[in-house]
């Protein structure tokens, strides 16, 4: 059991902390919705930067325990991991507006459905484009 748990730790730690970013983005989004009655894009789209800011933190930290230093490289870093999530973000917004608006899915259901797709492709761009081992 162990050695599964060193083997998949990077997998582990990202789904862990993935759920906690998608929580992050939920709870934010239904505050948005509930609470102060926000259009549904517009909480989705705060809802994404903070889910967005907290994945950063722990992706760079605990997950993939970036080694990059100096300010210059950690905007660069942080540049490509913006700009990945701005593309999952925009793919986010596309497929709520396509279930809300012109399938007639619940902003609800369709925000967890979201969610799985955004948290696999966020994975992909973080392993293979920014947090990816130079040589």
């Amino acid at each position: 059991m162990k050695e599964l748990l060193i083997k998949y730790k990077e997998v582990i730690s990202y789904l862990f902390f993935g759920v906690l970013a998608t929580v992050v983005n939920i709870v934010v989004y239904f505050l948005c919705t509930e609470v102060v009655h926000m259009n549904y894009l517009a909480a989705n789209a705060l809802s994404w930067a903070a889910a967005v800011a907290f994945a950063y933190v722990t992706n760079r930290t605990w997950v993939f325990a970036s080694k990059v230093k100096g300010f210059k490289a950690i905007m660069k870093e942080m540049s490509a991991f913006v700009g990945c999530r701005i593309l999952s973000g925009a793919m986010d917004m596309a497929i709520m507006f396509i279930s809300v608006d012109m399938i007639g899915i619940s902003d609800r259901i369709a925000k967890l459905i979201t969610q799985v797709v955004v948290v696999v492709l966020n994975y992909i761009f973080s392993k293979v484009i920014i947090f990816r081992e130079k040589s």
